[in-house]
């Protein structure tokens, strides 16, 4: 009896453990980090609300501190890009659990680069002819759309160092990048769609002084990434809620709207991450084609490496 007793004191308490279990969730800086609480703290209350878990929003001013922060275990969940994605589950002890679907149900969306609407530069050979003379805005470097699709699709496939090619290169987060691109303080950025629509609906009179000049083929809607340090039993609600999350309930739809015109969220894994890891071996692939300063020797044995590690993607 006493054994029985104690089994289910201690069954009580750890229940209690899981429950009162902290998860802060981290948000990449694709703007301010204003405008992502707003976004997404309803999320946050719901969570907390249906899991019975502690849930505390983090931010970052770069992606990398989100990446740090999971690598620390100061964050057990994280919104991330693709290329973040895979820097967190490399080398923060993360793990791909969930991908966002479209309210349209796609799962994808753009990369641009844009230029301002009275600009002379009408298209991407403009940009790339007459770098020289141009200021240029690049993304985060853990960005997919703001730094690792451009990097390649735009200046690795056309042998271009974006760093020492415009007169002018710094790098910022999309809305900063779009909203640079507005006032006429940098010629040309990059950006993506789910940005532009971003700036479309909350500053109307800037995205009219923004246009399109190059968009990148389809890229994987962002995953949510987990860290291996999350409870089993945490783990189980975690999922359970986003897997659910916006199916009926019509609150919940509209707080997934308001985040990024969401439908709701499917179940994934670090296989999402195939296409991505193309791109970045490929862009590697090409920067050490061209570097003059390398000896045959090391670069043939450099491409042969990269070579393996793109056959074993297939």
């Amino acid at each position: 009896m006493i054994k029985h007793t104690l089994s289910a004191v201690a069954l009580g308490l750890s229940m209690t453990a899981a429950l009162a279990e902290d998860i802060n969730f981290g948000l990449i800086s694709t703007e301010a980090s204003t405008n992502l609480k707003s976004d997404w703290q309803p999320l946050f209350e719901d969570m907390a609300k249906q899991t019975g878990l502690t849930i505390k929003p983090f931010f970052a001013s770069d992606y990398a501190g989100v990446i740090e922060g999971m690598r620390f275990n100061k964050v057990q969940v994280a919104w991330f890009g693709n290329k973040s994605a895979m820097e967190a589950v490399d080398r923060a002890n993360g793990e791909i659990f969930a991908q966002m679907v479209n309210a349209d149900g796609t799962e994808g969306y753009y990369s641009h680069m844009i230029v301002n609407a009275d600009s002379p530069l009408k298209s991407l050979d403009d940009i790339l002819k007459n770098g020289k003379n141009l200021s240029f805005s690049n993304g985060d470097p853990n960005s997919t759309s703001g730094f690792l699709v451009p990097g390649y699709y735009v200046f690795a496939r056309n042998k271009i160092d974006a760093k020492s090619y415009f007169k002018v290169v710094r790098s910022a987060n999309h809305e900063a990048n779009a909203l640079a691109v507005a006032n006429k303080q940098v010629d040309v950025a990059t950006n993506n769609s789910e940005n532009l629509e971003k700036i479309h609906e909350r500053q109307p009179e800037k995205f009219k002084n923004i246009r399109v000049v190059w968009t990148s083929p389809l890229i994987p809607l962002d995953p949510l990434v987990m860290s291996k340090n999350v409870s089993p039993e945490a783990k189980a609600k975690i999922k359970a809620f986003i897997y659910g999350y916006g199916k009926t309930d019509a609150h919940e739809k509209e707080v997934l709207m308001k985040i990024s015109k969401l439908s709701g969220f499917k179940p994934s894994s670090n296989d999402q991450l195939k296409p991505i890891r193309e791109l970045a071996l490929f862009s590697q692939r090409n920067k050490i084609e061209t570097d003059t300063t390398l000896e045959a020797n090391d670069k043939a044995a450099k491409l042969a490496e990269l070579d393996q590690k793109l056959a074993a993607l297939k």
